[in-house]
């Protein structure tokens, strides 16, 4: 009983709805089962822990933000644009969770580096995994944009982590003080971490 796809789906939607708005550690199995509305037992047929169904939590995050990254930055438009279109979707995506919710949730992957770093090892070598896939997708387009002409960098890799970097923090503080102000500026910091041009590239439409 419950042991279907459909109760691991629900787990992995309750898990992620909690850890989302109250971290990871206060959580326990038995609260994310009644959230879920599932027998315990069908979390451990699942799940031999509760670090592998963060694990998994974190995966399935991640794949679903990776296709709206690579949706935006292997776009049409032109290197730079798809960058602010980028940090536009960001914003968008924190403001309509806020008119949701009431709060900005932030980062899950952010938030989860900063919780468990040093309590599993496991997370956050994965965590890593995919904060360096993040500055790849960054860099390609850095790259792209610097033989253009349209950027001024002296490292392309250093450069895509910065603003990786710059990212997560604007994320951080708009959850922080919970408004969409500092994705604001999102793209303004990016242009004078790139040394890129002075004119504003086009929004996206």
């Amino acid at each position: 009983m419950g042991r279907t796809s459909d109760a691991r789906k629900k787990i992995l939607e309750a898990a992620q709805s909690l850890i989302e708005l109250r971290g990871y550690s206060a959580l326990g199995v038995a609260e994310i089962c009644k959230a879920a509305e599932v027998p315990k037992g069908s979390f451990y047929y699942f799940f031999e822990s509760k670090e592998a169904l963060a694990l998994t939590v974190i995966d399935e995050h991640w794949a679903a933000e990776r296709g709206e990254w690579n949706r935006i930055l292997k776009g049409d438009a032109e290197p730079l644009q798809r960058l602010r279109q980028l940090f536009e979707a960001t914003e968008a995506q924190h403001r309509a969770g806020r008119e949701h919710r009431g709060s900005i949730a932030g980062c899950m992957l952010g938030n989860l580096s900063l919780e468990m770093c040093n309590q599993s090892e496991a997370v956050r070598d994965r965590l890593q995994e995919i904060f360096e896939a993040q500055v790849d997708m960054i860099e390609a387009v850095i790259v792209e944009a610097l033989s253009r002409g349209e950027v001024t960098v002296d490292d392309t890799r250093e450069s895509a982590r910065a603003v990786v970097a710059q990212l997560e923090g604007q994320v951080l503080f708009a959850k922080l003080y919970n408004t969409t102000s500092p994705l604001g500026t999102l793209w303004a910091n990016c242009l004078a971490l790139l040394g890129g041009p002075t004119a504003s590239v086009p929004a996206a439409n």
